[in-house]
């Protein structure tokens, strides 16, 4: 092992040409450096400077190692400053429903990220079992989660309007059975569907399944059959409610955060301030 102390003094040398210069250069005796040399000498097992030419000069051996050693020098102060750089090394998890994950909420992330150069936001889009696991687990630090009754930790709460979906051209009666489009198990929407249906006592089955907003949306709008979703998702595509059952209650959408203060606090109440605006903007739109 060649230690970097032993290098920089020979660098040293070879760049100031004389053993004074070189201490003077490290801020130490000239003493200390000619044992760091000789020590250097020790371990390569050969002489790498003649000290009797005026100014020094390195050996052959001196030079074949001189390029070596600047490289190993400019790769140690290469890893220390990457080892003492902040940027990133600081995890907030947050994780959220798709429709949730609006561009206003990846600005405001985008806008934190910059001031806090050593937060890496790791975010996760998924259904209201998974959040709730993961979050109650202290996987996730901020959540968002679609429920039926907040629990008593939660920040804040919004009602969110929801209603039933169907294809703009689909016919005006529901075949029997009633397909129905769904999240995976786990879903909020997906055992209100099936109680209602069973309410209204009709007939179903599962005709799609996915986890994802957008792939439930376009399944509709392709006519795989009838959903209930959130009324500002279905905004933009080619669906429309169907108005055959009674009004659904709304969901309620709420945030939790483990932490009130230091960045997972900040970006938690920025997450409020953003859900705040998304459904006052909904209730105004219903209006």
């Amino acid at each position: 092992m060649l230690d970097p102390r032993l290098l920089r003094a020979f660098v040293a040398i070879a760049d100031a040409g004389s053993f004074t210069a070189a201490a003077d250069r490290l801020h130490m005796t000239q003493s200390t450096m000619s044992q760091q040399i000789a020590r250097l000498e020790e371990v390569i097992g050969r002489e790498l400077v003649d000290r009797a030419a005026r100014p020094v000069r390195l050996t052959v051996t001196g030079e074949r190692l001189l390029g070596h050693a600047r490289r190993i020098l400019a790769l140690q102060t290469e890893a220390l400053t990457l080892v003492a750089e902040t940027s990133g090394t600081t995890s907030v998890r947050i994780g959220m429903p798709d429709d949730i994950a609006t561009p206003e909420m990846a600005h405001a992330f985008a806008a934190f990220a910059k001031r806090h150069k050593e937060a890496r936001l790791d975010v996760t889009t998924g259904l209201r079992a998974d959040l709730t696991r993961r979050y109650r687990s202290g996987e996730l630090d901020i959540v968002v989660l679609k429920e039926d009754t907040p629990s008593t930790d939660s920040w804040a709460s919004f009602a969110e309007p929801i209603a039933w979906f169907t294809a703009l051209d689909a016919p005006a009666d529901l075949p029997d059975p009633v397909p129905l489009v769904t999240f995976p198990l786990g879903g909020l929407y997906r055992d209100a569907m099936f109680e209602r249906l069973e309410r209204e006592r009709r007939r179903w089955y599962v005709a799609f399944t996915s986890a994802s907003l957008r792939n439930v949306l376009m399944a509709i709008e392709a006519g795989l059959g009838l959903s209930l979703l959130p009324v500002d998702a279905a905004k933009g595509w080619r669906v429309r409610p169907f108005t055959d059952f009674p009004p659904e209650p709304p969901v309620i959408a709420s945030l939790y955060s483990w932490e009130q203060n230091g960045i997972v606090g900040e970006l938690a109440n920025e997450v409020l301030d953003i859900l705040r605006r998304h459904f006052a903007h909904e209730r105004h739109s219903a209006s």
